[in-house]
Order: structure tokens, then C-alpha cells, then sequence
């Protein structure tokens, strides 16, 4: 939760339970905000210096990052999730999907309250976790539990009357794979919740959308469409940035 600022909180304890904020590299926008720091009205992405004013009534805690720390720490957190799964997925800095195929035998509520322990024992960094038969499904309860305090940080949605409840909730712009532009299409034609996603006609969503979309339609409906990918690919992106203030094109500078 909050992976940034939780990374900075575990070697600041005075500031636990006050508004936090993660700068980006050159210290220019909030890249990461505590719960307290949401509440009192810094945005994501917000310029820090117009923030000014809000940093100085509240005595916001700003840190510039620290992505070796933080490379640091989640590379502690996901060694300690693999105690629990010899099937784990990375899928970033601060996310995983563990397969808990072949544990239907425990209380998978209270297992998942027993990684949450223990990740925050060994690691001192706050984690939400969704139980749920497909990683579309699994975002969803993800995020349920950390938008609701009175969760503990878990949620459960394997029961077919608790997923359609909880999808009926849930805009469909918030659908993992669902971005801006499919949500204003699907809003048009009148689908605005990841139900009545769910409730799509397979024609139609082959006709006017993708294969992935299809798939995320599946996933839904319970039907595990997308893999665990165990072993990361190589990325395969080229970026420019600005942080040195000039263009940068030997290792040596």
C-alpha cells in the first residue's frame, strides 16, 4: 500500500499517521501519497510547489526518492510471499499474484491474513490482498480491501452472489485492462460496470473490441484467461528523460 512512502516509514517512525509524500527524481511531482496526504488534497502526479501551502498547515513529510531502497524493499517482501506459494508472480515493484492452486483445503481468508502478518513483521510494509479465482477478479478484490478500512486488508470473492454484489459496485473504468478510451466507448453503449461487462455478449465484444478485452470479459465470469508468467520477459521499452537536464548517451556520464 502506499509502497513508496511505506518504504519510508519503516526507517522514519515519526512519521507514522501523518500526510507522507514521495517526490519523483528531480523532486518535482508526488509519485506516491500516504492515506493522510490524499485526504487533505495532494493529488497524484500534484507539482509539489504548488502544494506549498497545504505541505506547510499540515507538516506534510516530503522525501525525495530512493528507488534503490525501495528496489531493496520489495525484493524483501516478495521473498517473503514466496514462503508461502511455490507459484509466484512479480508483477512489479510493488504488486504479486501467488497461485494458491492445491490449497483448497485451508481457509484461504485466514491464509491470506497469515502472509499479510507476516509480511508486515519481517518487513514492517502494509500490504492488501485479493482472494479470487482470476487475476482480473483478484485486482478487483484487491482494491475493495484497500478502499475499506473495515476489511483488514482482505477480501475474499469466490462466491458467485458476492462477485456479481461487488461487480455491480465497481465502474467499469476501474477494470484492470480497461483504459480511458475503452471506458468512454463501453459508457456509450451503455455498459458502465464491470457487471454489465461481464454480461456483454461475446459477438459484440469480438466485434467492437480486442481479444484482451474478451479475455478480461472471461476473467469476470471466473474463467482464468491469463497465466501466471513466473519468469519476468526481458523489458523491451527505450526511454528518454529529462532528469539530467541534457541529453545523456554514454554509461560513463
Amino acid at each position: 500500500n502506499s509502497f513508496y512512502v511505506s518504504c519510508e516509514k519503516v526507517f522514519h517512525p515519526s512519521a507514522k499517521n501523518k500526510p507522507v509524500v514521495v517526490l519523483s527524481n528531480n523532486d518535482g511531482c508526488a509519485i506516491s501519497r500516504s492515506n493522510e496526504a490524499k485526504r487533505i488534497g495532494i493529488g497524484m502526479g500534484a507539482p509539489i510547489f504548488k502544494c506549498q501551502d497545504i505541505v506547510k498547515q499540515h507538516d506534510v513529510k516530503v522525501f525525495s526518492a530512493n528507488f534503490v531502497l525501495y528496489g531493496d524493499m520489495s525484493n524483501r517482501v516478495m521473498s517473503v510471499l514466496s514462503m508461502f506459494t511455490p507459484n509466484l508472480e512479480i508483477y512489479s515493484i510493488d504488486e504479486a499474484f501467488l497461485s494458491l492452486n492445491g490449497f483448497e483445503h485451508l481457509n484461504l481468508e485466514e491464509y491470506a491474513c497469515k502472509i499479510r502478518r507476516e509480511v508486515k513483521k519481517q518487513t514492517g510494509i502494509p500490504v492488501s490482498i485479493g482472494v479470487a479465482p482470476t487475476k482480473t477478479l483478484c485486482k478487483v478484490a484487491n482494491h475493495y480491501a484497500k478502499d475499506h478500512p473495515e476489511s483488514n486488508g482482505i477480501f475474499t470473492l469466490i462466491e458467485e452472489d458476492k462477485i456479481i454484489r461487488i461487480l455491480s459496485q465497481t465502474p467499469v473504468k476501474e477494470i484492470w485492462g480497461i483504459g480511458n478510451e475503452k471506458a468512454i466507448f463501453l459508457n456509450r453503449n451503455g455498459i458502465k460496470t464491470a457487471l454489465e461487462l461481464r454480461n456483454a455478449p461475446e459477438d459484440w465484444i469480438k466485434k467492437h473490441l480486442t481479444i484482451v478485452t474478451l479475455r478480461t470479459v472471461l476473467e469476470l465470469r471466473g474463467e482464468s484467461c491469463l497465466s501466471l508468467e513466473e519468469v519476468q520477459p526481458n523489458k523491451k521499452a527505450i526511454a528518454t528523460t529529462r532528469t539530467f537536464g541534457y541529453e545523456v548517451s554514454h554509461l560513463s556520464e
